[in-house]
Formats: C-alpha cells, sequence, structure tokens
C-alpha cells in the first residue's frame, strides 16, 4: 500500500524536532552552570577573611588531638628525644591528646596534698603549694608529684646550693603554684595589670600562674617533649620567684637560658629547660632589663 502524504509529512516533521530538543537542553544546561560558577565566585570574594586568632585556635587543636607536633630544629638529635620521651615524669601527667581545655573555669581551686618532704639541701627552704583549678582533667596530685621531680631534678634550682624547696598543703609558703585554664589566667593576671590574653603563664606576687593551655600543648618554639616543657614552665616562673630576671640568648646554638622567654623565639639559641646543665654550670644569658 501507498503512503499518505499526510502521514509522510508527520513523520518528517517529527525528525526534525529532535535536534531542537537537545539543543534547548545545552543551552539550559549552559545556563546552569554559569549560574553556579557566580555563586562560588560570588562567595569566595564576599566571604569574611581567616585571622591570625582564628589560625592559631586551629593549630591548638590539632595539638590537642595529636594529630600535629612542632617541627623538630635542626640541633636537637633524635636519639635524645626518644630517651626523654621514655623517662619516669613522661607518664606523671595524661596525654595532651586526653584533657579538655575548657576556655575558662569557676576560678575556685583544690590544693594538692603534701608529706612535707623537701627536695634539695640548701639552706634556704621554700614551701611550696600546688593548686589545680576545679573542673579541669588534671589531678592536683599528679601536678604536685610532676613539679616536685623538676624541683627535685639535678639540673634544676637545687643545683645553686642556696634552695631547696618543700611541698606543704597548709600553713605558711613562699609561693604557690596554680594550673589554670586561659579565661581563669587572664583574670589573676590581669588583676595586676599583666595581658596574658589567654595564652601564657605569669608571676603575680606569690602566685605561679600556669595556664593550662601550655601545661597541655607546650609551645611552637620548645620542640622536646611536653614533660621537658613543663619543667621550662616550673623553672621559668620559679626562677623569678627566688629572684632571677629574664635573660636572653647567649649566642648561636648555645642552650636558651631557663630565664629567656623562650615562647617569643629562640633568638638562635637551642630549646632548654633547666637552669644548669649536667656538670652542674649554670645556663645563663645576658640580662634583659
Amino acid at each position: 500500500m501507498g503512503r499518505s502524504p499526510a502521514r509522510s509529512t508527520r513523520s518528517r516533521r517529527g525528525r526534525r524536532r529532535g535536534p531542537s530538543r537537545v539543543l534547548l537542553v545545552c543551552v539550559a544546561l549552559g545556563a546552569v552552570l554559569i549560574t553556579a560558577g557566580a555563586a562560588v565566585a560570588y562567595w569566595r570574594d564576599t566571604r569574611p577573611p581567616v585571622t591570625d586568632d582564628q589560625v592559631a585556635d586551629v593549630a591548638d587543636a590539632l595539638d590537642a588531638a595529636g594529630t600535629r607536633s612542632p617541627s623538630p630544629s635542626p640541633s636537637a638529635s633524635p636519639s635524645t628525644k626518644a630517651s626523654s620521651s621514655t623517662s619516669p615524669s613522661a607518664s606523671v601527667s595524661s596525654s595532651a591528646s586526653t584533657i579538655a581545655i575548657p576556655a575558662t573555669g569557676p576560678g575556685t581551686f583544690v590544693t594538692a596534698q603534701a608529706d612535707g618532704t623537701t627536695v634539695g639541701t640548701g639552706s634556704r627552704v621554700r614551701r611550696y603549694k600546688v593548686l589545680v583549678e576545679e573542673g579541669i582533667d588534671i589531678r592536683p596530685s599528679a601536678a604536685a608529684a610532676e613539679i616536685s621531680d623538676v624541683l627535685a631534678d639535678s639540673r634544676g634550682w637545687t643545683q645553686d646550693g642556696t634552695n631547696s624547696f618543700r611541698l606543704v598543703s597548709t600553713g605558711s609558703y613562699d609561693f604557690v603554684v596554680k594550673i589554670a585554664t586561659p579565661g581563669t589566667v587572664d583574670k589573676i593576671c590581669g588583676a595586676a595589670g599583666l595581658l596574658t590574653r589567654g595564652k601564657v603563664n605569669c608571676s603575680v606576687g606569690t602566685d605561679v600562674v600556669v595556664n593550662l593551655k601550655r601545661w597541655v600543648l607546650g609551645s611552637p618554639e620548645f620542640d622536646g617533649p611536653i614533660h621537658e616543657y613543663r619543667a621550662l614552665i616550673v623553672n621559668h616562673e620559679v626562677g623569678h620567684r627566688i629572684g632571677h630576671g629574664h635573660e636572653t640568648c647567649p649566642g648561636a646554638g648555645r642552650p636558651a637560658p631557663a630565664m629567656m622567654q623562650q615562647i617569643k623565639g629562640l633568638k638562635g639559641c637551642v630549646a632548654n629547660a633547666w637552669p644548669y646543665d649536667e656538670d652542674g654550670d649554670y645556663l645563663g644569658g645576658p640580662s634583659v632589663p
């Protein structure tokens, strides 16, 4: 049978419609992509810039999670680090990955109990207390044991032959070591006119005020294990309590003095936690006015 003219015409028209539909789909898809690209460009150009404080907070969070550690200095030897990290005092306190760092706390403290033991043989016995802010994940007894180990170390201040130290929990004292949240540190130090910005420690009157953030995370300028950095905190602040002022780097490649503000930079020196070396020589530097 022959094909009718009307049917043949409809068939030809249907075949011509196909390419037009494809063209319309392509145009629509192009419009969607252009709109999406414009939205991305607008977001990129209008989003708030990342500030230095935000970058610092991210770095601290990574440290607390145990996923980032400060880069070792060229002078640090791997064998020295390995032996230091296995020292008994390394296990006294919890690791950084298990200690939370609240922005602030109640401002009240728990006093560590003491048995009255004296470390050192110096005639000047410095009585001290250890206090830990309530609500943070550090046991006062563990903190006191670690601080006592630092003060008893032969590289510490007992090496001067004058000072010895006795942990007490009651009665008179020469100084107090307080471990506190950043917000509480700011309040205590700020009342004395010191700006700690939630980041650093301070010494106020008889109080050695230790920022929990520094106790847990250490400092990017210090490449040793965390218990070594805690030793630096204790030795530096106790040094102030027994009459030492700030010192600076004595020369490139030499140990930084314990009385140097190492968190502000090493100025060519090597990070060091102790006021004396193993031979009993003082690791000092020029005084800072």
